[in-house]
């Protein structure tokens, strides 16, 4: 009996020294305690190491304003490469709905981002519904996840996943950086990580206009709690901030363009002996404006004999054949609508354009601006995407959205020389190249991250006003 008691008694004590251990609400990872809710570590957890007999000791902390300022400028610049200041990976989080290539330009930037990261030294994770694991991003863990209720014609447009869910709140992560919203992957948590949200232009006005009345409802039954409990935004640029604010979000907003990568340069057949090409690249969806771009191309057609107008992209719905109907209509015969390229085919295709037009209503970031311009062709963008630089670097023009406005544009570029196109090509090249690198957005990521987990000063990118 005796010898029964005493095991019983090692096991109570036991469980009452662990629930010492995740007092004040926290709960015990590797001999560390981490508060629930707000994914922070104490600083009672941070005051005890561990000692060589498997328990903990108090460490006391340092009152020296100058040594805790150099230990912070320390741990910030460890986090800045990917990893906290005991050595350790920074471990992150990324999710999105959908990876697909016919998806829009997160499908892109997201794993560039993420693959920047890797390369500086983060342990990253890239969660997505459907597919299969893209095994050539390097550095990078690709996980893809069964979206569920596929059957239900409605909830089977939220991206319902118990396994992207069951995942991420198994993972241990410092970050959880979630891009876009108003689906489940923009709204699951990882218990202890810091959130940071990317809306990707979904807070604009023109874009929540569309299906509003669905969003008000998800808001209200999901994706208004998560845009509370986000710790940082992530805008791609000013007018996304403003967006943001406009919303009614006052938490910290870190204003992170999308990067490009520029290819080698490379000799492209462009000119008359071609035939000269405008091309609009991405989705075709009402909120590109892509009927303002036929309206405004009718009044230029005339007097264009040797250029065609090339719209390629994944039609979303049935809105190509309205444009169709507005071509026939408009009588436009030097009009090609084709359906989405991929890969070496879309490189091709935007590398062999003499002129790339943007004629979106709302956009966060635009990335085929920034693909052309890496390519070296010059762009016009109205100002529904956030390129005013086009102008200052002399490498496009960047418009106000109408009929009249891109008309007057088009024809004022048309009217240009081919070298004096190909010069404005090479300027805006040498602007990407200059400032959009991926390793320069990843390394501000990290630099954000840190100073969110408490390490470093905060960086003039991220705004609190």
């Amino acid at each position: 009996m005796r010898r029964g008691w005493s095991r019983r008694s090692k096991r109570r004590g036991r469980r009452v020294q662990g629930r010492r251990r995740r007092s004040a609400g926290g709960q015990a990872v590797d001999g560390a305690s981490v508060r629930k809710g707000d994914g922070r570590t104490s600083a009672v957890d941070q005051a005890l190491v561990p000692m060589s007999g498997g328990g903990c000791r108090r460490k006391v902390p340092e009152r020296n304003p100058r040594v805790q300022q150099k230990r912070r400028a320390s741990a910030g610049a460890a986090m800045a490469q990917g990893r906290h200041s005991n050595m350790n990976p920074l471990r992150i989080a990324h999710t999105m709905a959908s990876l697909d290539s016919q998806a829009s330009g997160p499908a892109y930037s997201v794993p560039a981002l993420a693959k920047g990261q890797a390369r500086l030294g983060a342990f990253v994770e890239l969660h997505a519904l459907g597919g299969s694991p893209n095994h050539a991003m390097e550095g990078l863990d690709d996980r893809r996840h069964r979206s569920d209720l596929v059957c239900w014609p409605v909830l089977s447009t939220l991206g319902v996943s118990r396994g992207m869910r069951v995942a991420l709140r198994a993972g241990r992560f410092d970050i959880l950086h979630t891009h876009g919203l108003w689906r489940m992957p923009n709204v699951y948590a990882a218990p202890g990580a810091r959130l940071v949200m990317a809306p990707r232009g979904m807070l604009a006005p023109a874009a929540l206009a569309f299906s509003a009345g669905r969003k008000r409802i998800f808001l209200a039954l999901a994706q208004g709690a998560a845009l509370r409990a986000a710790d940082m935004f992530h805008a791609t640029s000013e007018g996304e901030y403003d967006d943001i604010r406009r919303f009614g979000l006052r938490q910290p907003v870190a204003v992170i363009p999308n990067g490009v990568a520029v290819p080698p340069t490379q000799a492209v057949a462009r000119g008359a002996e071609h035939g000269r090409t405008i091309l609009s690249l991405g989705r075709i969806h009402p909120v590109k404006g892509l009927d303002t771009l036929l309206e405004a191309w009718a009044r230029v057609e005339p007097d264009a004999p040797d250029w065609a107008l090339h719209i390629v992209g994944p039609d979303e719905g049935g809105h190509a054949s309205e444009l169709a109907a507005l071509q026939r209509r408009l009588g436009l015969q030097r009009v090609r609508i084709h359906p989405p390229v991929h890969g070496a085919a879309r490189d091709a295709r935007m590398a062999a354009a003499d002129l790339f037009v943007l004629s979106s209503r709302s956009e966060n970031f635009a990335m085929t601006v920034a693909e052309s311009l890496a390519v070296g062709v010059p762009v016009i963008s109205t100002k529904g995407a956030p390129w005013p630089g086009l102008e200052a670097n002399r490498c496009g023009w960047w418009i106000d959205h109408g009929p009249e406005s891109l008309a007057r544009t088009l024809a004022l570029a048309i009217s240009l020389s081919d070298d004096e196109r190909r010069a404005m090509g090479s300027r805006g090249r040498a602007w990407m190249e200059r400032e959009f690198s991926w390793d320069r957005m990843a390394a501000m990521s990290l630099a954000a991250y840190a100073w969110l987990l408490g390490h470093g000063d905060r960086p003039d990118f991220v705004r609190v006003d």
